[in-house]
């Protein structure tokens, strides 16, 4: 007898597996990219217009996945507001990416309603969040730095207070 076939074993050992994967992942440490160029895509705004990773260099940026139905998007998204008002005149911005199954006129009504005042774009297709990683959980939040790099990967809320510290770190840097 393995030990694969002894009963329960392999289960016990999945489900451990699993939650600490999940742990790492709500921590911000399951796929860091470690400098891993972001992806070329191309945001479409809600006002109409585009936006695309190419255009993000220079600054350090964050990338939010998010949903109206999700309720800690909603719960973060006063924070996310608030690190783009401390550091918008610094070099940072930010684009809010619409899960493809939020209806685009809840998306726009939560922009108006919260006068968000980053981009906000609706993945209509999937293809941004595809492109991001198959980006599935939200919140999911990348910072990218000023060359284009991913430097972290977010599942679920951040921990505001060590954002702002790596977001500083990197605007310092040249």
């Amino acid at each position: 007898m393995t030990e694969l076939d002894r009963p329960g074993l392999w289960r016990r050992r999945s489900l451990a597996a699993a939650a600490a994967l999940g742990a790492a992942a709500v921590l911000g440490l399951a796929g860091c990219a470690g400098g891993e160029a972001a992806p070329q895509s191309t945001f479409v705004l809600i006002d109409g217009s585009q936006a695309t990773t190419a255009d993000l260099k220079g600054k350090v940026t964050l990338v939010n996945f998010w949903a109206t139905t999700c309720v800690s998007c909603v719960k973060e998204m006063p924070q996310i507001v608030a690190t783009w008002h401390k550091y918008q005149g610094q070099g940072f911005d930010t684009v809010a990416v619409a899960m493809e199954y939020d209806p685009p006129n809840w998306v726009l009504n939560f922009a108006q309603s919260r006068q968000l005042p980053f981009k906000v774009a609706l993945d209509n297709t999937g293809e941004v969040a595809r492109q991001w990683g198959d980006v599935k959980l939200t919140p999911t939040t990348y910072l990218v730095d000023k060359q284009g790099r991913i430097v972290k990967r977010y599942v679920g809320e951040p921990d505001f207070a060590a954002l702002h510290q790596l977001i500083e770190k990197l605007l310092a840097q040249t």
